[in-house]
């Protein structure tokens, strides 16, 4: 018998199967494709692609770790958690075990600084924030119906509301001109142009603090939104995933839950939900730990029906309750994993700063934008993705266009800098750095061609080579005269 072709084969399929929809067409995902044909290692691949495309907070596995080591009861496949394993493995309700709901809330309490409470009653398991999102979007939407997003966005979005909702994403434009900040003029002139094109608008999803920027959405930003979703009488979607990575002050990140506090009179708290998990906090993507927080009964009953298709194993939940229980190893956690995060942010953002490549200033996440506009040929998406393809094939860098965000002007990238060691980082600011220069000695002598300029031209390119020298040799941000790194040679 032979095989059916693959059109054929795909004529059989739904066409949630067989469509787009999922996103995966992506530079941001051709760049984690690269990355696994050739994956970086110091020893046995040091030409390797280095991934600084995947958002992952591996910067304080040795506390978690410490934490599992002494506390073996914790989890039922231990010698000493044994004897539970009967209760824990036997079939639980879709509300979760209670001490992991109170467990959640009380940390979520605890990373915005005990400024909110939680009820568990309204936690709702799911199996990420992927799985949040959609079970959301079934929940607050039907196909064709959109919910307006400022840009630039994470590309996953694409995925986890659009492609088997039917959901459309409409985009909120922001500019680099007020460093991407969401604006009423935006968010208004959004909403405008979708009703022009007989969309229906039913919610607005925001991302605090932001992926890709990492900057933090300040208080009057937030009371903005609060307004404008209750005027036109739409849905706040506030993705909250990274809430404990913000990093330096005077400005901590604020919840959109502290914020309802005080817009109370009038205000329609049934419109507002939540999305949390234990993913980029905590560094548990693998336990797929998800979190809807719905301030509206009936969203949280029938989300809580629908989670079903996706709920956290019992295994899962009572380990995690049990680590987050401990508030001493919270508030340990919290407060190291915040220097850690700016340490690593600094020492990378200063590397590049001396080679004259500015990002976006950012104060939380897991990554930073970078601004490479100055290094297109023209100002095009086209000349960005060129340019990403140099940095992908010959630099060996996974570092994500501006494009795959849906970000209106080329020239910008997202970098992650909290996925991999010391060692690892160090080569990779080398490698950035080297490029650069290159970069930058190689537009100057095209400059000084133009305009005859090749003195002036050659004093600045020695100049560039004159930092790179003095970075490498006697700064103390240079990652090689860092005691991370020291610790590890």
């Amino acid at each position: 018998m032979g095989l059916i072709s693959g059109n054929n084969n795909k004529k059989l399929l739904s066409k949630i199967a067989t469509n787009d929809g999922h996103g995966e067409n992506s530079s941001y995902f051709d760049g984690w494709k690269a990355y696994e044909n050739d994956p970086f290692h110091v020893t046995q691949n040091p030409n390797g692609v280095i991934q600084m495309g995947l958002a992952e907070n591996q910067l304080c596995f040795d506390l978690i770790q410490e934490w599992i080591a002494n506390h073996p009861k914790a989890s039922i496949c231990t010698y000493e958690g044994a004897q539970d394993f009967k209760d824990i493995a036997i079939f639980q309700d879709y509300h979760g075990l209670p001490e992991f709901r109170k467990a959640v809330s009380r940390f979520m309490e605890k990373v915005r600084g005990d400024r909110v409470t939680f009820d568990p009653e309204r936690i709702v398991m799911s199996g990420g924030a992927t799985g949040a999102h959609e079970t959301l979007a079934f929940c607050l939407a039907d196909p064709g119906d959109a919910f307006l997003v400022p840009t630039p966005y994470y590309p996953g979005f694409d995925r986890d509301l659009r492609w088997r909702t039917g959901v459309q994403l409409f985009p909120v434009v922001c500019e680099s001109c007020n460093n991407f900040k969401v604006t009423k003029e935006a968010l208004e002139d959004a909403y405008e142009k979708a009703q022009e094109s007989k969309i229906k608008v039913k919610g607005l999803l925001i991302n605090n603090p932001s992926n890709p920027l990492g900057t933090i959405l300040d208080k009057e930003t937030l009371k903005d939104i609060l307004r404008f979703i209750n005027d036109k009488n739409i849905h706040l979607v506030c993705d909250e995933i990274y809430a404990a990575t913000a990093f330096s002050h005077p400005s901590p990140f604020i919840s959109i839950a502290e914020v309802i506090k005080e817009e109370v009179i009038g205000f329609n708290k049934d419109l507002v939900h939540i999305v949390y998990s234990l993913s980029k906090d905590l560094g548990f993507p693998g336990f797929r730990v998800g979190i809807i927080y719905s301030y509206n009964d009936v969203v949280v009953s029938i989300a809580r029906k629908m989670s079903s298709f996706g709920l956290v194993s019992t295994q899962t939940q009572r380990l995690i309750a049990s680590m987050l229980s401990d508030t001493t190893f919270v508030e340990k956690f919290i407060a190291e994993s915040s220097m850690r995060l700016s340490q690593r942010h600094g020492l990378f953002t200063k590397g590049l700063a001396q080679v004259g490549i500015t990002t976006l200033k950012s104060n939380a996440g897991l990554f930073f934008w970078m601004d490479l506009r100055r290094l297109l040929k023209e100002s095009t998406f086209d000349d960005e993705l060129d340019l990403w393809h140099v940095i992908i094939n010959e630099v060996k860098l996974n570092v994500s266009p501006g494009c795959s965000f849906h970000c209106s002007e080329p020239g910008w990238f997202r970098v992650c800098f909290a996925n991999m060691d010391d060692e690892t980082m160090g080569v990779a600011l080398r490698r950035i750095r080297h490029f650069v220069l290159q970069a930058n000695k190689g537009v100057l002598e095209v400059a000084s061609k133009k305009l005859c300029r090749r003195r002036s031209k050659l004093e600045i390119s020695l100049s560039f080579r004159r930092l790179d020298d003095h970075f490498m040799m006697n700064s103390p941000h240079s990652p090689m005269s860092s005691p991370m790194v020291q610790a590890r040679t």
